[in-house]
């Protein structure tokens, strides 16, 4: 029986959730005689490139267990876009030289279109590889799976947040603060901003207002609701996505930098709508962007996104040794009440580049706020606890130990 080994790497932005799939990713390769090694790649796709592969072989299976536990990515991520013909030559130059003939490639959009074209490239040069790629992304913007896994622990945190920082605002506002701001990921899909409506559970609950990217932000209509709400409820409470646009399509907040995919580098929009609440309005505000904050906060993850995030990377692993190419495992949804899913698979073709926008049902005819059938997509999400191990009060994340196999071949220089 022929035994080669697997690459496996952590693209984009990672999540509290990401090193759970990694986790099975590996245990589950471990199951297979095929599958000799799981070499993971120290920052992505790079790993590949500069040939600094990470023998998991080695690690204790403590270690794989703790990974459940941990949030960010252990073997580091990237935003690295493939430049050339060239750069996929190298990849397949490192993974002949180290007998991979798996591909696993855990990431947003991205990441997926990285690996079709890997895919379709060592077919072209006649290398057996098999390309598989593993969803990921707290934006949640990925077309086919019912939710991606990274999404689920972001929107408990964010309902979660801005239910507690009202009820601040709430004891503070008779002599203080009377606008709170929540500014929260998402550049082009409101699927963050809107998981803060879970929180609004009656008449009068934050978030009062909900800024959507797919809204065109209309600066009239947006100070005289904030002025409805104070007026009504003493205080008011604000939850927008950093990718809210004006009415021409321009981002509200842009900073002149891109990253590697060309993505616009977006800065603060909440300190921009409290100087115009101060401006115009003349109240008290505070805001908060919470940043990597929502997307590293392990302590307080869905139990559904941590589930099925260690399925959609057993899956992975399972479509590879069945010779799947060029796919993506995904969740499909059959039940609300009671939540019901399984995992299918999509070609990576119908997956890459293409981003999935929040409904129109799921926002409310005001534009302010979600509707009751969004509500009932994201319930499922967040229930369930799984909390990591604590020691001193703190959470208990173990470093996780990678030992870089030996490089066989000469330094790339990457342009």
């Amino acid at each position: 029986m022929q035994v080669d080994n697997a690459f496996y790497a952590q693209s984009g932005g990672v999540t509290a959730v990401i090193n759970h799939t990694a986790q099975a990713v590996i245990e589950t390769a471990a199951t297979d005689k095929r599958i000799g090694k799981v070499l993971a790649g120290r920052n992505g796709i790079l790993g590949a490139l500069q040939e600094a592969l990470i023998d998991t072989s080695v690690v204790p299976k403590s270690a794989i267990k703790n990974l459940a536990y941990t949030p960010g990515g252990v073997f580091g991520s990237c935003r690295y876009k493939l430049k050339s013909e060239q750069d996929c030559q190298r990849i397949i130059e490192v993974f002949a030289a180290h007998r991979i003939k798996y591909f696993f490639y855990n990431g947003g959009g991205d990441s997926q279109d990285t690996t079709h074209k890997l895919a379709q490239f060592s077919q072209q040069v006649g290398y057996p590889l098999t390309c598989i790629g593993i969803p990921k992304t707290i934006d949640n913007d990925l077309p086919w799976t019912d939710t991606c896994p990274g999404f689920g622990s972001v929107a408990k945190y964010v309902a979660t947040s801005i239910r507690e920082a009202a009820l601040d605002v709430q004891s503070m506002a008779a002599t203080s603060t009377k606008v709170f701001i929540m500014e929260v990921m998402g550049r082009h899909s409101g699927w963050i901003a809107a998981s803060s409506g879970l929180a609004a559970d009656r008449p009068g609950a934050a978030p009062h207002i909900i800024l959507f990217p797919e809204i065109p932000f209309n600066q009239q209509t947006f100070l005289e609701k904030v002025q409805y709400i104070v007026q009504r409820y003493h205080y008011c409470t604000i939850v927008v996505s950093e990718g809210l646009k004006t009415s021409n399509g321009q981002f509200l907040s842009e900073a002149d930098s891109s990253d590697a995919f060309g993505h616009k580098q977006l800065g603060g929009v909440a300190p921009i709508l409290a100087h115009m609440i101060k401006k115009h309005l003349h109240l008290k505000y505070h805001w908060a962007v919470l940043d990597y904050l929502q997307r590293s906060a392990r302590h307080i993850v869905s139990a559904v996104d941590l589930k099925q995030a260690y399925q959609l990377g057993k899956t992975a692993v399972q479509l590879a040794m069945q010779g799947k190419q060029s796919v993506m495992p995904i969740i499909v949804r059959t039940s609300n009440q009671p939540y019901r899913w399984h995992i299918d698979s999509v070609p990576l073709q119908d997956v890459a580049n293409i981003e999935k926008k929040l409904p129109k049902k799921y926002i409310r005819a005001d534009g302010f706020h979600i509707t009751p059938s969004c509500k009932a997509y994201l319930a499922p999400l967040i229930q369930g606890e799984a909390y990591p191990p604590y020691l001193n009060g703190l959470p208990n994340y173990q470093p996780f130990p990678c030992r870089l196999v030996k490089p066989k071949l000469q330094p790339y220089n990457l342009l």
